[in-house]
């Protein structure tokens, strides 16, 4: 039983870093072919296929669909395309891995320990990764043959294989659990196909386990994307009725298999892994007819909800042949992702004094939302510039099309950088000294009061709140050169905190001072329409 698991855990790791390395190897070309793999529903369906057999993942191929239909990059129903591809490319990954070449699992493993030590680029790194993940894989699966030889001769397993045998629901819903906790139907089929070679599982038992593993591999993605909008549960939730619809047709034909199967071949493992293939493109060929109603059967489950604080809210379509009120209503919402921006930084300071990561996890929801609420605003005002606008609408036009975009680059400083320096503190325990604890905080307050400044400033247009902005960054400057000192001369101290916190210290710094200068940047326009604003600093 040990070794059983073992092998288990080994066949889990070794697809873990295949589908991690080929991810960081070619994971934006990845993206980059999916998103424009949609032109019909046969080359979504292909892309779907190679993809998943590049990462040896239906999950994370049906997480970037997922994310692509959400962004509106392409339709539920070619997303649906993608999903079929996919499970037809785990099925033919089962496939490969079921051949005879656990030969090559040493090979595998030495080079791809060769590559990963001698090399130092990022996607060489990875394709090392992918190499040395699938050569444990393939050792893995001959210790699985190792340790499921002798459970022939277990009478306890044997009863539970009839039990099971005896009612195949139940066989279906064990191995669905079993690919949900696992996260992975591959790692099911291939641990079925075990068992029937050793003898263990019958043929229509293996059938039902087969049947169940696809079930259950379609779970995983639904929870990860629970949280997100209905685009991409759409995409999640449709995979796993059409796999739940196709177990319900062919399990009553399990029995059935029992006795035709056997006749076919006298390997019980390879036939179990062409039925698994085999269901996959039944299912394909049934449902790429029918994407187009099934898209909108989908869409009639999940149809799109507007959250009551999500999305914009006062971007009226209906007023843009008045530009003054589709300016007021754009700098309306402009401030509302200011807003947004303000608790990001609030949130941020919260969790680095209280060392909560559940506060910055948080964050990332928040940039998410400012990055739809800038997208709605820059597209709002492009639909406004259409038409023919006075000098002076266009210069407001272009003023809080500036200042979404400064706020937009905020929230990725403090989501892409200042969280992770939170969590960086957290994760390896760090304490700041208390006078650079002071400092930090100092900085945040006066980042957040720049920001409460820069929102009055796009409402009234006021000069001397301009000039106080501006005046500001001097401030700026002095508060991260002193506060740069004053940590220098702690470390020539020998102060311990100090020393165990200089990179986050001087980082956290370095990007505040970054989001006063997009935050002061709201200031420019007014002051050198006033005349006030020179060209250059220098002398």
């Amino acid at each position: 039983m040990l070794d059983l698991v073992g092998s288990v855990a080994l066949l889990l790791w070794g697809l873990r870093m295949v589908k991690t390395g080929i991810s960081r190897a070619l994971g934006a070309r990845l993206r980059r072919w999916i998103a424009a793999g949609t032109r019909n529903r046969l080359m979504a369906f292909g892309v779907g296929l190679t993809a998943t057999v590049a990462l040896q993942s239906s999950t994370a191929t049906a997480l970037m669909t997922a994310a692509f239909a959400a962004s509106g990059f392409m339709s539920s129903a070619m997303a649906q395309a993608i999903m079929l591809g996919a499970n037809v490319g785990t099925s033919v990954v089962t496939r490969i891995l079921a051949s005879d070449i656990n030969w090559l699992a040493p090979l595998l493993v030495a080079v791809g320990v060769i590559i990963f030590n001698f090399t130092h680029a990022r996607s060489l790194k990875g394709i090392a990764r992918a190499i040395l993940g699938l050569g444990l894989m393939l050792l893995s699966l001959h210790l699985l043959g190792q340790a499921t030889e002798p459970m022939r001769h277990s009478h306890v397993l044997l009863a539970l294989m009839a039990s099971l045998e005896a009612v195949p629901l139940l066989a279906v819903i064990v191995a669905a659990v079993l690919a949900i906790a696992s996260s992975s139907s591959l790692a099911v089929v291939l641990f079925a196909m075990s068992l029937a070679a050793s003898g263990t599982v019958e043929p229509g038992l293996g059938v039902a386990l087969v049947l169940g593993a696809n079930l259950g591999g379609a779970v995983p993605p639904v929870i990860a994307t629970l949280g997100q909008g209905p685009f991409a549960r759409r995409v999640t939730v449709g995979n796993l009725f059409v796999r739940l619809i196709g177990v319900c047709i062919a399990l009553p034909f399990a029995e059935q298999a029992a006795y035709v199967l056997p006749s076919i071949s006298n390997n019980p493992a390879q036939l179990l892994v062409d039925a698994h293939i085999a269901f996959n493109l039944v299912l394909a060929a049934v449902m790429l007819p029918m994407l187009r109603p099934f898209s909108l059967l989908m869409r009639r489950i999940l149809p799109e909800a507007v959250l009551p604080n999500g999305g914009p809210r006062h971007l009226d379509a209906g007023i843009l042949d008045k530009p003054a009120m589709a300016l007021a209503a754009a700098a309306r919402e402009t401030l509302r992702i200011g807003d947004c921006v303000a608790s990001m930084l609030t949130t941020n300071l919260e969790a680095l004094k209280k060392n909560d990561t559940k506060r910055g996890a948080g964050i990332a929801v928040m940039d998410e939302e400012v990055g739809r609420l800038n997208s709605a605003v820059k597209l709002y005002l492009a639909m406004l510039n259409r038409t023919a606008l006075a000098d002076k609408d266009e210069h407001r036009s272009a003023e809080i099309i500036s200042y979404a975009i400064n706020l937009g680059h905020v929230g990725d400083i403090v989501d892409r950088n200042l969280r992770h320096l939170v969590e960086k503190k957290i994760r390896d325990q760090l304490t700041f000294s208390a006078e650079g604890a002071y400092e930090i905080e100092e900085f945040y307050a006066v980042t957040i009061e720049n920001l409460r400044v820069a929102q009055s400033i796009l409402v009234s247009g006021d000069m001397q709140l301009a000039r106080r902005l501006v005046e500001s960054k001097l401030k700026i400057r002095n508060l991260e050169e002193r506060s740069a000192t004053n940590h220098m001369r702690r470390l020539r101290d020998g102060q311990l905190e100090s020393v165990q916190t200089s990179s986050v210290h001087l980082d956290m710094l370095r990007d505040l001072k970054r989001i006063n200068a997009h935050i002061a940047a709201i200031a420019y326009p007014i002051l050198k329409e006033a005349g006030v604003l020179r060209e250059s600093r220098l002398v």
